[in-house]
């Protein structure tokens, strides 16, 4: 085996985000930048010779020279054999799947989400370990620090391996064994849903639309809807993965899931309807003519979780990140379970996970998962979905209108800014801090100021502190404005703003989100200064 140690200069700038490391194409394929940080990773993890590595991604633009040049350094770093998706392919909540099951080392996951494809878009690249989630902070901070110093990487000089037939192969000293990136993945879906009850429901006249996006999770929703549950063939749109998403923006949500939305409102709409992100960690949920925003969503799954069997048992506990709305809260109460809230990243709830204080968890920015895997799991959510349905006998609009009559309806909306220029947006978030001091007892409307701050998270697992995670606006009622800058855009500053408050009354429940916090809007909007100091009047995405 020729082991090759190429010279290389250290990058500055290879700091991972929420979700691993995340830039344009173009800068992933400049001489030795790929090579450096998965060296730095391969230095930091410290995998014993012989361990064995996941690896797999999304299918965007790069994806495959990438694996070809991760084989070659696994090999050259000692690794004995390498787990990777047939055609390069495995989807994140897929990968976290593999990892668990065969217990090996750790993976490696290739993908920026719901970030845009193509020659001209974004790519991705982060390490999970052991337990299948992403790494923490104390790893990713070390591969950072690790990046800036380094000088040299290991890489065997090899032919490229056959990605498209399933079997193993050599690479040096090195196992490549090309799995079936859907197999491992149904089986564990089979094992917690009620496949029988909602193939009696399709066959019963139920009709679907399950939104791909042309990203990872065509062939898993080919394989387990239409396959294995009997949903007729086009039930899965856009199911073919493809490295630009078909020019599309693989991001499950309102205005870049058009196609769907188009389709659930229109005169003969199917009953249910659900969209996945580029690597399928992401779900959008809907009815006919009715959406359902993540935060009610992981509210009812988990106030209906013990319908499924894999979940008959009850729930050790839920979690939400800081930013999703308090649904969940109320049925956690109601159901006698702790209810923990997070800083935004998966990888918070993975402790809680392993530690089994949760089996349930979600994010508002369209993440659904449980303790199957240490990823959010955007079939998983559909499945869970159809379990609920093929159980209640309702329609998703019932489900939602009867959850809120017995819990209260926790009117939520996001506003994001995309693309904003970094100091226009840091300026927005200073601008909103500096006024904390004096906010407490104000009153704004028939809004009194109750508390602010800059969200801060004490894990109760391992200690660690994570600060800085978004400022809070808390008001007298409950309802509260949230102000955050996200970690997962490449090309400028994505700023959101998150609106919330509690409505008990049933009678007033079917009123729009956007009108019912006209006055959160409106606080929010003169608290920040956010139209002239960013220049813009409307949000990029509204959910």
């Amino acid at each position: 085996m020729n082991i090759q140690t190429v010279p290389s200069s250290p990058f500055d700038d290879q700091k991972p985000g929420t979700s691993g490391l995340r830039k344009k194409v173009s800068v992933f394929q400049a001489p030795h930048y790929l090579e450096n940080f998965v060296q730095s990773i391969f230095d930091i993890i410290g995998a014993v010779p012989g361990s064995t590595l996941v690896l797999g991604g999304d299918g965007r633009y790069y994806n495959r020279e990438a694996i070809q040049v991760i084989l070659k350094m696994a090999a050259a770093n000692g690794f004995g054999k390498v787990l990777v998706g047939r055609d390069g392919i495995l989807s994140t909540p897929a990968a976290s799947c593999v990892i668990r099951k065969y217990g090996t080392f750790g993976g490696i996951i290739l993908s920026a989400s719901h970030n845009p494809g193509g020659s001209d878009g974004d790519f991705g690249i982060k390490y999970n370990t052991a337990n299948g989630g992403p790494a923490p902070e104390k790893i990713t901070e070390a591969v950072f620090a690790r990046s800036r110093a380094l000088e040299s990487y290991r890489i065997v000089e090899a032919p490229d391996v056959a990605l498209d037939r399933i079997g193993a192969t050599a690479l040096g000293d090195m196992a490549v064994e090309v799995i079936d990136p859907v197999a491992d993945y149904a089986e564990l879906m089979e094992s917690l849903f009620d496949f029988d009850a909602i193939r009696a429901m399709i066959r019963g006249g139920f009709r679907l639309r399950f939104d791909a996006m042309h990203a990872v999770t065509g062939p898993y929703g080919g394989e387990i809807l239409e396959k294995r549950l009997g949903a007729p063939a086009g039930t899965v749109i856009n199911g073919e993965p493809l490295p630009d998403f078909g020019k599309g923006h693989p991001d499950p949500n309102l205005t870049y899931a058009h196609e769907l939305v188009e389709i659930m409102n229109g005169a003969d709409a199917p009953d249910f309807g659900a969209a996945s992100d580029g690597d399928g960690d992401r779900n959008m949920i809907l009815g006919r003519r009715f959406f359902v925003t993540p935060s009610d969503s992981l509210a009812v799954i988990a106030a209906n979780a013990t319908l499924a069997p894999g979940y008959a048992a009850g729930l050790a506990g839920v979690a939400r990140s800081m930013p999703t709305s308090a649904a969940a809260d109320r049925v956690a109460a109601k159901l006698g379970i702790p209810c923990y809230e997070t800083p935004t990243g998966w990888k918070f709830f993975g402790n809680l996970m392993d530690a089994e204080k949760v089996t349930l968890c979600g994010e508002e920015s369209f993440g659904t998962g449980s303790s199957h895997v240490r990823e959010k799991d955007g079939l998983w959510a559909v499945l869970f979905w159809l379990n609920i349905l093929a159980k209640k006998s309702l329609s998703v609009e019932e489900i939602v209108y009867r959850h809120w009559a017995e819990y209260g309806r926790n009117v939520y909306s996001r506003h994001d800014y995309e693309g904003l220029p970094s100091d226009a947006a840091a300026g927005v978030m200073a601008h909103v801090e500096s006024q904390f001091p004096a906010l407490p007892g104000q009153r704004f409307g028939g809004y009194q100021v109750k508390f602010c701050d800059d969200f801060s998270y004490t894990d109760p697992i391992d200690g660690s502190v994570s600060t800085g995670q978004g400022l809070r606006i808390g008001f007298e009622d409950g309802s509260r404005i949230v102000f955050r800058l996200s970690g997962t855009g490449t090309e400028g500053a994505t700023l959101r703003l998150y609106l919330e408050a509690f409505e008990p009354d049933p009678a007033k429940h079917h009123a729009d989100a956007q009108q019912a916090l006209a006055g959160l809007i409106g606080i929010a909007h003169d608290l920040s200064q956010l139209k002239p100091r960013t220049g813009r009047e409307q949000p990029t995405v509204i959910t």
